[in-house]
């Protein structure tokens, strides 16, 4: 195979450095790169960029030391000041072990993360080298970690860029030792990558395109469950058509429209025409300032006449910063990625970090909810948030709690539609989607 060997030489010349104080160098055919205090990442910048490829290359890193390598990155003076940023693949000797896993810098956070990928999480080897190889092919990006396939996307966000080795920052007391990332063995394909790429792995592909699905998403069963145009597959959750007023669709958004907050009292909540029973139901929004919304399943027609939002199971979205729903409730069960006053969200893929990823209003999210039998899960932007048994003891214990106590056997229906609410908020949504089990 046409490999070219890029790894870094004495006086690194090709490469530049951008961003925070790590110093980097060549020890006996390696990069090194030395941590130092200071709160910015650093990063060593080839000076050529690279299109399509296939990259392969060793790492080790401290064990204290996140890294990662970055893969068509891009830094412009436009740009939050010139801030390195782009697609990554990670480095993670922590607990939660997602190297390989890609994560977006400095702009979407996470695009793939190991949380369901229990084999590549095992591939890694903390404080040891460990094998990389990462394919950039048209708007298809696929990493490995020690031969076990670890993330596979597609995403029409960079098409070029340059490749940075990256040095984390750090806390002081940390960096005080100078902890170490180490590279070596680094080569490239750049001349018909295609022709060497690798086979089909069977992981579960993440896509980014807007309103639109992969080849591989289509032949794993998922279909958009809104067009990116019309209101085909969606009414009104209390009537027999699609809203008049309330709702929009224009430039490839799905929009409900504020109205001083008031819940379903202007176009109202939409519904799909069909029912879903197992199902892995994937939306992507946008939040405004102090915006509530929400993602309702196994709703019930029955419980949904009247004013207010028709009743099911609800997924909350929601400006945690700035509504005073998400002080309400008990013990946070109304924040977003909540099961609406029943479960508080809370971050289950990373117990040592807590704390939910969330990208601010103004920026898109994911939400995902898969449901197979009794068991679901609530996903918030690639983190397990809620988990939970419908009708199960523990699950009734809650809702008696809760303000569903009145329903009998709330949340408990075999199958019902997924709803959009409309909680008088500007929200928009897009790259609705799902797949039946």
């Amino acid at each position: 195979m046409p490999w070219r060997d890029v790894t870094p030489r004495d006086g690194l010349a090709g490469w530049h450095k951008v961003g925070g104080n790590a110093t980097y160098e060549v020890v006996d055919g390696e990069l090194v790169g030395r941590a130092e205090p200071g709160k910015a990442n650093s990063w060593l910048v080839s000076d050529a960029q690279v299109g399509d490829f296939i990259i392969e290359f060793d790492a080790k890193t401290d064990p204290v030391l996140n890294s990662g390598v970055m893969i068509r990155g891009q830094s412009r003076p436009d740009y939050r000041n010139g801030v390195v940023f782009g697609y990554q693949a990670e480095i993670d000797p922590s607990k939660r072990a997602w190297s390989g896993g890609l994560y977006d810098e400095q702009r979407r956070q996470w695009l793939y993360t190991l949380g369901r990928n229990e084999a590549a999480r095992r591939a890694f080897r903390s404080g040891d080298w460990n094998h990389y190889r990462v394919e950039a092919i048209g708007n298809r990006l696929r990493t490995w970690i020690n031969g076990v396939p670890a993330a596979d996307i597609v995403d029409d966000m960079d098409a070029r860029g340059f490749i940075a080795f990256q040095v984390h920052a750090i806390p002081d007391a940390d960096a005080a030792r100078h902890p170490e990332a180490r590279f070596r063995s680094v080569r490239i394909i750049t001349d018909r990558p295609a022709r060497f790429a690798m086979p089909a792995t069977g992981i579960a592909q993440q896509g980014w395109l807007s309103n639109r699905l992969s080849d591989a998403e289509r032949r794993a069963g998922w279909k958009l469950l809104w067009d990116g145009r019309t209101n085909a597959g969606w009414t009104s959750a209390k009537g027999t058509r699609f809203p008049a007023k309330g709702w929009t669709m224009a430039d490839g958004l799905l929009t409900v429209e504020g109205s001083d907050g008031a819940e379903s009292a202007n176009g109202g909540d939409i519904v799909t025409t069909r029912d879903y029973r197992d199902f892995e139901l994937s939306v992507d929004f946008r939040l405004t300032e102090g915006a509530n919304s929400g993602i309702k399943y196994f709703v019930d027609p029955a419980l949904s006449k009247g004013a207010g939002s028709a009743i099911g199971l609800e997924y909350q979205l929601l400006d945690d910063a700035r509504h005073p729903d998400a002080k309400r409730g008990r013990d946070g069960n109304r924040t977003l990625g909540s099961l609406y006053d029943l479960i508080a969200a809370r971050n289950l893929s990373d117990p040592e970090s807590p704390g939910k990823r969330i990208n601010p209003p103004g920026e898109w999210n994911r939400a995902v909810i898969v449901s197979r039998g009794r068991h679901v899960q609530h996903w918030l932007n690639g983190f397990k948030v809620v988990e939970y048994e419908r009708g199960s003891p523990a699950f009734r214990a809650l809702v008696a709690q809760s303000k569903y106590a009145r329903f009998p056997n709330f949340g408990e229906r075999e199958r019902g539609p997924i709803l959009l609410q409309d909680h008088g908020n500007h929200v928009d949504f897009r790259s609705i989607k799902i797949r039946e089990f």
